[in-house]
Parts: C-alpha cells; structure tokens; sequence
C-alpha cells in the first residue's frame, strides 16, 4: 500500500467522521448515517490494506 492511499483513506475516515459528528449536533440522522457508512468503507479499506502489507513481509 503506498503513501497516497493510507493518506486517502486516513482523509476519508475522517471525513466521515466530521459527518456524523454534524449529523449528532443538527439531529440529522441521514447525515450522520452517511458520515457513519464512509468512515467504515475507509476504515475496512484501511485494513485491508493493512493485510496486504503483512503478507509482503
């Protein structure tokens, strides 16, 4: 996994974090289930990734 794509992934996590938090704070449950959606996506990206990386060693 390069740079460019732990960067990325790191960015949308917390992309999608910033979502839910603003869907919390304006009760907007359809922002805070997306913002909760891209954050997994990221994050399951991330570890996966993350497998790869060990199975290259």
């Amino acid at each position: 996994m390069g740079i460019g794509d732990k960067m990325k992934n790191a960015a949308e996590s917390t992309k999608g974090k910033m979502k839910e938090k603003t869907g919390d704070a304006t009760d907007n449950e359809d922002l805070q289930a997306e913002g909760q959606a891209e954050k997994s996506v990221a994050d399951l990206k991330q570890a996966g990734e993350k497998a790869k990386d060990a199975f290259k060693d």
